[in-house]
């Protein structure tokens, strides 16, 4: 599948479904009069952020614009600077005014999960972080979150959808609901293993019955070098994973011969519960992010036309004509 239909707008952005109803009156009003002047958009956010949704809004400005169109935009993962402008468009203004909407929809909900994850990963410092927040969302955006968390630097995410608008394959070890259907940790790791493709890694999930600890030595005893790593995912009801819990289960592993075996921690981490665990020395080899990232408040964007016809423009409080930003880049309509 090409880039073009993998972030093609949906049906009702293009229909303008979606869109501020004003925006669609203003485009009847200005059809009415027999205008449509060309003007220059401008698109920035207020604070420092990592952009993403610019190749979702490129797509659509493919499909509405026409050939004497020009776009400039920065790339997609860009960090940007307060009220710098991330994406511009000249063309004529009933082209694509009715989508004003959505494409400030599209780079303020991805921005703000793609920044969120950008902070996880800071944290992280060199350990993969894993994003598994679908569940938290509704599911016919769900992807575009998981996309903006791979923009922001997690090296996985758990939709298959969400993966392949990142090019990559899908992360997942197994859910507590295959383990309580099956009544046994061990059980379900080898089902899994008999089961699932050998290129799946095979990640455990150790806290659903018995001591953690144990049950990872009981699973790296039956897989053994099969054995990717062990999940902590220890509910807060038992007091979660804890960076000392971690380091015993790592000491447990290495003095039964399983040092290959890695350790993964995953339940309500975000940025500062990530910190705890690197300032701690936990030897955690992976962390599983959710609502920190799904979660997310969009980062809001705002569009100003800074041209009509060639004159400059601005609403009060803002400077006409455009915004001067060298790292612009011209896109392929």
């Amino acid at each position: 599948m090409v880039e073009r239909d993998l972030y093609a707008p949906s049906a009702a952005t293009l229909a303008g479904d979606n869109a501020d109803i004003y925006f669609r009156r203003s485009c009847d009003i200005l059809a009415a009069e027999q205008l449509n002047p060309v003007v220059a958009m401008e698109v920035f956010a207020r604070r420092r952020a990592r952009v993403c949704g610019l190749r979702e809004a490129q797509a659509l400005l493919r499909q509405v614009l026409g050939q004497e169109a020009e776009v400039w935009s920065l790339d997609e993962g860009d960090w940007i600077e307060p009220r710098e402008v991330a994406l511009r468009i000249r063309a004529p203004y009933r082209q694509f005014g009715l989508y004003e909407t959505a494409l400030l929809g599209m780079l303020s909900s991805e921005t703000g999960w793609a920044t969120a994850a950008a902070e996880c990963v800071a944290a992280a410092d060199g350990v993969p972080i894993i994003s598994f927040g679908a569940r938290h969302t509704h599911p016919e955006v769900s992807a575009r979150m998981e996309y903006a968390a791979i923009v922001g630097g997690c090296a996985g995410c758990a939709t298959p959808q969400g993966a392949a608008l990142a090019g990559i394959e899908a992360t997942g070890t197994m859910p507590h609901a295959l383990i309580l259907c099956l009544g046994d940790t061990l059980e379900a790791a080898e089902a899994f293993d008999r089961h699932i493709d050998a290129k799946v890694e095979r990640i455990a999930l150790v806290d659903t019955f018995k001591d953690e600890a144990e049950e990872s030595l009981r699973v790296a005893a039956a897989l053994g070098e099969k054995l990717w790593g062990v999940r902590l995912d220890t509910p807060s009801e038992r007091g979660r994973v804890t960076a000392e819990l971690v380091a015993e289960v790592r000491v447990r592993l290495d003095q039964a011969g399983h040092s290959h075996v890695k350790i993964a921690v995953s339940g309500g981490l975000d940025a500062e519960r990530i910190g705890y665990f690197r300032a701690a020395g936990a030897p955690v080899d992976a962390f599983g992010v959710g609502s920190a990232i799904s979660a997310a408040a969009p980062i809001d964007f705002t569009a100003d036309i800074k041209e009509v016809a060639g004159r400059p423009v601005a609403k009060r409080g803002r400077i006409p004509g455009l915004t001067e930003n060298p790292r612009l880049k011209r896109v392929e309509l």
